[in-house]
């Protein structure tokens, strides 16, 4: 039997309620799309079956594989390449400056999907900043979706995804063939790690980010999501920090943030 109108109501109402991500009405399609192979999987004729048993709320594997099924993972090497460019000339370096090599800056790639910004981060780091790229770096990844944290970890990319903003010379330099996959190199995923955990979610951090990459994910929870969420990096910012959000995105804490407009790219430091 098709899906009715009130099966896609549920599945809306219930990726809200595990995950805070907001999935407008008109994007429906997406479900038979992303949930396809999940329903494959679990001999499903189709998505009213599927509703039916997360209707149950008997099987919380089946639930968290239907969140991350419909998480958004839309990423690529140096997506908006003037955000990195910021990094190199401006952010990065004034970060090296004050802490002198006296502690290790931390940066965490927030919703980081199958970890093209946190490699190319290391990237510029290696490319740019060597002097401390062996000792005093550390990234973390987060994301949601099980599955992408675990090919973040992996470090292997199909070569349709090396195409996508990757110079050439990066590529040959940090990157090894493997049949069809590209690999990241060992001295990148040194400086990486991945975690799975919800953003929506109140994230324990025990050491203090130096900067904070949250871009391009926003504008998928509700205003009071964003809040909280504005809040908790906020808290988990050093107080010389930065944070960078997509180019269509602010924040909605003005309380919180100062925006600082370098050229075409705006970034936010603690207030």
């Amino acid at each position: 039997m098709p899906a009715t109108a009130s099966d896609y109501t549920f599945l809306r109402e219930f990726i809200l309620s595990r995950s805070e991500n907001i999935l407008d009405p008109s994007r429906d399609d997406l479900f038979e799309a992303r949930l396809y192979r999940l329903m494959q999987s679990h001999n499903m004729t189709g998505l009213d079956e599927l509703v039916s048993k997360l209707r149950l709320s008997a099987d919380p594997v089946l639930e968290q594989a239907v969140v991350e099924a419909m998480t958004i993972n839309e990423t690529s090497f140096f997506r908006d390449l003037a955000a990195f460019e910021l990094l190199r000339q401006k952010l990065l370096p004034q970060l090296i400056e004050k802490c002198g090599g006296h502690h290790t800056l931390r940066f965490w790639s927030a919703a980081s999907s199958s970890g093209q910004e946190a490699y190319s981060l290391a990237m510029v780091i290696r490319c740019h900043f060597p002097q401390i790229a062996d000792r005093s770096v550390e990234i973390i990844g987060t994301d949601i979706n099980a599955e992408m944290v675990r090919r973040a970890h992996a470090g292997r990319y199909p070569r349709m995804e090396v195409n996508r903003g990757l110079p050439a010379r990066l590529l040959l330099k940090y990157f090894t063939r493997d049949g069809e996959e590209w690999e990241i190199a060992p001295e990148l995923r040194a400086l990486c790690r991945f975690q799975q955990r919800n953003l929506a979610q109140t994230l324990p951090m025990f050491d203090r980010f130096d900067g904070i990459l949250m871009r391009n994910v926003l504008y998928y929870f509700p205003q009071e999501t964003q809040k909280r969420i504005l809040q908790n990096v906020h808290a988990a910012l050093q107080p010389d920090g930065f944070l960078l959000l997509g180019s269509s995105e602010q924040s909605v804490c003005p309380d919180l943030w100062q925006p600082v407009l370098d050229g075409k790219v705006c970034y936010y430091t603690p207030r």
